[in-house]
C-alpha cells in the first residue's frame, strides 16, 4: 500500500493505432523482420514486449509478445497471438500486412495483464497473463508504458531500417 500511496497512479491501460510500414529484410534469421511496437518496462525487466514480425518471403506479419518475470534467470514466456514467432514461419493466414492499420490495447488490472489486437472487420484477438508469480507485485517495482518502434535487429545491413506510423496513442491509470 505504501508503494501505491507513493505512486502517482497504478494499474493502467495503453491504446495505440498504427501501421508498420517497413521491417528489416537482412540479418540473422532470429532477428530479421522483427520490431517491438509497445511495451511495459519495469526496473530491470519487461512485463510485456509486443512484437510485430514479417519475414521476407511472407506477405503478412505475425503478432506475439514476451513476458519476462523478474526472477533473474531470463526465462521469458512467449505468447503467440496472430501467426507464429518462428524464424521460418509460413505466411500467417490471418496476419497483418505492412501499411495495414490496426490497434492494440495493453491493460493491467492487479496481477492480470491483457493484450488485445483490434482490426476493422475482424474478431479481436485477446491474450492474458496472470503475473501473480512474476515478481512485479512486490515493493519497489516501478513500471511505465512505452510505445514506438524499437529496432529488434542489430545484425542487418547498415542501410536496413524499420518504420511505423502511429495514428493514435492514449494511456490512462487509476489515480490515488
Amino acid at each position: 500500500t505504501s508503494d501505491i500511496n507513493a505512486a502517482a497512479a497504478y494499474d493502467g491501460e495503453m491504446n495505440a493505432t498504427l501501421a508498420v510500414n517497413h521491417v528489416t529484410t537482412t540479418g540473422s534469421n532470429s532477428h530479421v523482420g522483427r520490431v517491438i511496437i509497445g511495451q511495459i518496462h519495469a526496473n530491470n525487466d519487461e512485463p510485456i514486449r509486443l512484437y510485430y514480425r514479417k519475414l521476407p518471403n511472407n506477405s503478412l506479419g505475425s503478432i506475439y509478445f514476451a513476458h519476462e518475470p523478474t526472477d533473474g534467470n531470463g526465462d521469458e514466456q512467449w505468447h503467440e497471438m496472430i501467426g507464429s514467432r518462428s524464424n521460418s514461419a509460413s505466411n500467417p493466414t490471418d496476419g497483418i500486412a505492412l501499411d495495414e492499420i490496426f490497434s492494440y490495447n495493453i491493460k493491467v488490472v492487479g496481477d492480470i495483464l491483457t493484450v488485445t489486437i483490434i482490426r476493422e472487420g475482424k474478431d479481436d484477438v485477446v491474450s492474458s497473463v496472470n503475473m501473480v508469480n512474476s515478481g512485479f507485485n512486490v515493493g519497489g517495482q516501478y513500471m511505465y508504458f512505452k510505445a514506438g518502434l524499437y529496432q529488434a535487429n542489430n545484425t542487418g545491413n547498415d542501410d536496413d531500417y524499420v518504420q511505423a506510423t502511429f495514428y493514435a496513442l492514449e494511456k490512462s491509470h487509476t489515480t490515488n
